[in-house]
C-alpha cells in the first residue's frame, strides 16, 4: 500500500463538527411553529417519511443528506437517520479530496 496522501473515513469523521436530524414534516411544522397552518399540512404523512441530515463541517460549511421511505409501514427513524447521514457523508469525500489536492499542489 502506498503512503501517498489520501482522504480516509477518519478524516471524514474528524471534519464533522455537528450533526442534526429532522423529518420534512418537522421542518414544515417548525416553519409554522405548530400553529393552525401546521395542523392542516397537506401531505403530512408523506413529509414524515423524508429524513434529513445536516452535517456542519469544521470550517462551518454544511452538507445535506436525505433518505425517503416509500412505504409508511416500513418507516424506521433509526434507519432513516443512518441512511440520511451516509448520504451527507458521501458528499464530504469530494470536498476533502479537493482540500487535499490544494494542499498537495501548494507543497510542490
Amino acid at each position: 500500500m502506498s503512503d501517498a496522501p489520501r482522504v480516509t473515513p477518519g478524516d471524514i469523521e474528524a471534519a464533522i463538527s455537528s450533526e442534526h436530524f429532522f423529518t420534512a414534516l418537522e421542518g414544515v411544522d417548525g416553519h409554522f411553529r405548530g400553529g393552525p397552518e401546521a395542523q392542516a399540512i397537506k401531505d403530512a404523512k408523506t413529509l414524515g417519511l423524508l429524513t434529513i441530515c445536516v452535517l456542519v463541517l469544521d470550517n462551518g460549511f454544511t452538507v445535506l443528506g436525505k433518505s425517503a421511505c416509500a412505504s409508511p409501514e416500513n418507516f424506521d427513524a433509526f434507519i432513516g437517520r443512518k441512511l440520511a447521514r451516509q448520504d451527507a457523508v458521501n458528499q464530504i469525500w469530494p470536498l476533502l479530496g479537493f482540500r487535499l489536492r490544494d494542499h498537495i499542489q501548494s507543497a510542490i
